[in-house]
């Protein structure tokens, strides 16, 4: 049996491009994250259960910082195109042979707003058309 060693990771210096733009500078957050459900059947006869697994679905869940001053920011971004279906390219770990995954999200638009005495954050759960795409670092 083989003794598999992880090369786990601490989140920083990561890449996020949302359509043709890079939003890393305001983003503290960013996963991409599936939901399965376990379906199982269970019989009269002793014994009899039956268990599978249902497709996952994937999710992108982002939070940013909220910036209504620039017309260009993820905030204005989101809120602009909400409805539309773009490429999501993320690099978890830049220059540590992190591998690059890209999605195609459904966009929506955050919060606006905030607590006070804080940064103003929105937090968004973007749907995914399909599964990640995960391109090994060479």
């Amino acid at each position: 049996m083989t003794n598999i060693i992880p090369k786990a990771f601490t989140f920083r210096n990561a890449t996020v491009q949302i359509g043709s733009d890079n939003y890393e500078a305001a983003i503290s957050k960013a996963e991409i994250t599936p939901s399965a459900s376990t379906v199982v059947f269970k019989g009269v006869t002793p014994g009899a259960v039956y268990s599978d697994v249902t497709e996952a679905s994937w999710t992108a869940n982002i939070e940013y910082a909220q910036d209504w001053a620039n017309p260009a920011s993820l905030a204005n971004y989101l809120h602009e195109h909400a409805g539309e279906t773009v490429a999501m390219t993320f690099v978890p770990n830049v220059g540590e042979d992190a591998p690059s995954v890209t999605v195609d999200v459904i966009l929506q638009a955050g919060a606006i707003g905030g607590t006070v005495d804080q940064t103003a954050k929105g937090s968004v759960s973007l749907g995914v058309i399909g599964k990640p795409e995960i391109v090994v670092a060479a």
